[in-house]
C-alpha cells in the first residue's frame, strides 16, 4: 500500500509548502495519524473491504451480465465476508504489524482513558462492564461494525435479486438440467401466476413444462447461461412460451450504476450559479453529461432546429 512513501510525501509538503494551513495538515497526517497503529489496521481492514467490493462491482457493470451470474457474485462477496469477520482481524493485525515494522512504528494499541459512568438505581455494586483490552476493543467497535454493516448492506440491497431468484431460478441452465419434474411443473405455476394480471398471463404453466421438458432432452449441455439458451430457442422456433419466459429473465436489471453515476456529475452541474435549476434541466444535462459518446454523434442544427420549430408553434398559438 506504500504507506510509506504516502508519509514521506506528506513531509515533504508539510516542509515546502508556503500555505500554513496546508503544510500544518500535512505534517499532522504524517506525523499524528499515519504514525499510529491504530489507524495502520484501520487502513488495511479498509483496503480489504472496498478492494472487494470494487472487484464485484466492476463485474456487475459488465454489459453481457445477467441474473445468474449477478447472484453468484453476490453470494461469493457476502461469503467472503462472512468469513472476513471471523478470520479477517488477525490477518489484519499481522499485515499491519509488518507496516508498522518497515515505518519504525511501534505496533502496539494505546490504551485510551476509560470514562466511569456513573451507576443508576437499579443497578448493584456486584454489575460490572465488560473490560477488553485495546485490541479486543478495537475489534468490537470498529472491526465487527465495519463488517456487519457490509453484509448487512449487501443483504438489504440485494434482496430483490433472491426473490427474482425464486421465480426465475429453475431457468437458469445449471438447475434446468438436473430439476425434478414436479419441481418443474410447480416452478413453471409460479411464475404464471407472477407474470399474470387480471386473468391474462404473458406465460402458459403447462405448456412452458412441456417446452422446457422438450428442450432438455435436447442436446443443450454446451449452453452454459440464459442468453445461449435463448438463441437456441430462436433459432428452434417452435418454444413461445420458453422465449418469452427467458426474454422477461433476461431484462430483469442486475444493477443501478447509471443511477449511482449521474451523482457523481451533479457537483459539475449543479454549482452556486445554478441554485434555481428546475429538475427536469437538471436531470436534461445529467443525461447529456452521462452519455456524452452518443451526444458525439448528435447533429446540433437538426436539435436547433427542433426546438425553433416548437417555439414557433408555441408563439402563434399565444398570438392567435
Amino acid at each position: 500500500m506504500q504507506l510509506s512513501d504516502v508519509r514521506e510525501a506528506l513531509l515533504q509538503v508539510g516542509e515546502q509548502d508556503k500555505d500554513a494551513a496546508i503544510s500544518s495538515e500535512a505534517n499532522s497526517l504524517a506525523e499524528k495519524d499515519l504514525s499510529e497503529f491504530e489507524f495502520l489496521v484501520t487502513i488495511v481492514i479498509w483496503y480489504n473491504v472496498l478492494n472487494h467490493m470494487n472487484i464485484v462491482s466492476k463485474k456487475l457493470q459488465s454489459k453481457d451480465m445477467h441474473l445468474e451470474t449477478a447472484i453468484k457474485e453476490i453470494n461469493t462477496l457476502i461469503t467472503y465476508f462472512k468469513d472476513y469477520r471471523e478470520n479477517g482481524y488477525s490477518k489484519a493485525i499481522e499485515e499491519a504489524t509488518e507496516i508498522a515494522n518497515e515505518m519504525g512504528i511501534d505496533p502496539i494499541f494505546t490504551q485510551k482513558r476509560v470514562i466511569i459512568r456513573k451507576k443508576r438505581c437499579d443497578e448493584s455494586s456486584s454489575t460490572q462492564e465488560a473490560s477488553f483490552t485495546p485490541e479486543e476493543d478495537f475489534r468490537v467497535r470498529y472491526f465487527l461494525f465495519i463488517v456487519d454493516q457490509a453484509i448487512t448492506s449487501l443483504d438489504t440491497r440485494f434482496q430483490q435479486f433472491k426473490e427474482f431468484e425464486k421465480l426465475f431460478g429453475f431457468l437458469f441452465p445449471r438447475v434446468l438440467r438436473g430439476i425434478e419434474d414436479k419441481d418443474l411443473q410447480l416452478s413453471c405455476k409460479v411464475l404464471e401466476n407472477a407474470l399474470k394480471f387480471e386473468d391474462k398471463s404473458d406465460i402458459d404453466a403447462d405448456e412452458l413444462y412441456m417446452e422446457l421438458k422438450l428442450f432438455n432432452t435436447s442436446n443443450t449441455g454446451q449452453l452454459l447461461n440464459p442468453i445461449d439458451v435463448l438463441k437456441h430457442l430462436k433459432e428452434a422456433e417452435y418454444f413461445p412460451n420458453a422465449s418469452i419466459a427467458y426474454r422477461i429473465l433476461l431484462t430483469v436489471p442486475v444493477t443501478v450504476a447509471s443511477a449511482e453515476r449521474s451523482f457523481s456529475k451533479l457537483k459539475l452541474l449543479k454549482s452556486y450559479l445554478r441554485s434555481t435549476m428546475s429538475q427536469q434541466r437538471l436531470s436534461g444535462l445529467a443525461m447529456i453529461a452521462i452519455e456524452n459518446e452518443i451526444l458525439d454523434h448528435i447533429n446540433c442544427e437538426d436539435v436547433i432546429n427542433q426546438f425553433a420549430m416548437k417555439n414557433a408553434r408555441r408563439a402563434s398559438r399565444v398570438i392567435g
